[in-house]
């Protein structure tokens, strides 16, 4: 399936939508899927003069991929220079994603930038690691940065500013739980190789603050902030090739030694 297929959303009643996902080699839906479809039926909901400039999502139950995915969107608030939306994301077995999106009318400003890429080397010299059709991946190996790399949807998605903020929302959920796995005491696999950790990520929050261009290579850079009653808090941000600063990216992760090792 197609990032462009995910992203067509079927309207069944008021400000409802159906959506559908692959199934992913580890079973189940894929959070950053989720979190992309909720957002593009957010925003179908919008007028295009207000502009996305954040989300903040709970993941509740992992998805199935057998079902289609109902998602609700609230008008919360209608103002006149901020919207806000809410959505759910239903299955059978109830709500697998609750997100509140808000969007702003642009305003005139000072522009100020403080977080600085890391020196990395370019995409194309790297090796590329895909666990999906949709997605292109490259890691930097460098253990300053331990859950770096370039990674963008592998088909064009033109200069729509709406589906390219989806397209970064679905990358958004790959590496943030690298991040907490590098910090974790336990992350050795055990003897046989088998991996000592099981991790659920539990909410998610992006902060937009250029539009990006998702089917070119970004630069998504995280570090574990800390870990807390089995939950690690992933922090990021997301560059373009030029070192432009478009997105913060936020993720709390539950991370276990699983019983059975």
């Amino acid at each position: 399936m197609k990032f462009h297929d995910m992203m067509c959303l079927e309207p069944h009643g008021p400000d409802t939508f159906v959506a559908t996902g692959p199934r992913y080699p580890w079973g189940g839906l894929y959070g950053g899927q989720i979190v992309a479809q909720a957002l593009r039926a957010a925003m179908h909901t919008v007028e295009p003069a207000f502009v996305l400039h954040s989300l903040h999502a709970f993941f509740i139950r992992l998805g199935d991929a057998r079902e289609p995915i109902r998602l609700e969107v609230d008008r919360i608030r209608n103002g006149r220079s901020f919207l806000t939306r809410r959505v759910v994301a239903r299955q059978s077995g109830g709500a697998i994603l609750n997100m509140a999106a808000s969007f702003q009318i642009p305003e005139e400003g000072p522009e100020i930038q403080t977080r600085i890429m890391p020196t990395v080397p370019a995409p194309e010299t790297l090796t590329f690691e895909n666990w999906s059709r949709v997605v292109r991946r490259a890691f930097v190996n460098d253990p300053a940065l331990p859950a770096t790399g370039w990674m963008k949807i592998d088909e064009p998605l033109g200069d729509d500013p709406a589906l390219n903020a989806c397209g970064l929302a679905y990358l958004s959920d790959d590496l943030p739980t690298d991040a907490v796995v590098a910090r974790h005491p336990d992350r050795a696999p055990t003897e046989s190789g088998e991996r000592r950790l099981w991790n659920a990520s539990l909410d998610h929050a992006i902060w937009f603050h250029h539009p990006p261009r998702a089917d070119d290579f970004l630069l998504f850079s995280f570090d574990c902030h800390g870990f807390i009653s089995s939950r690690g808090l992933s922090i990021g941000a997301v560059f373009d090739r030029g070192g432009r600063h478009l997105a913060t990216v936020a993720q709390e992760v539950l991370t276990r030694v699983r019983r059975d090792v």
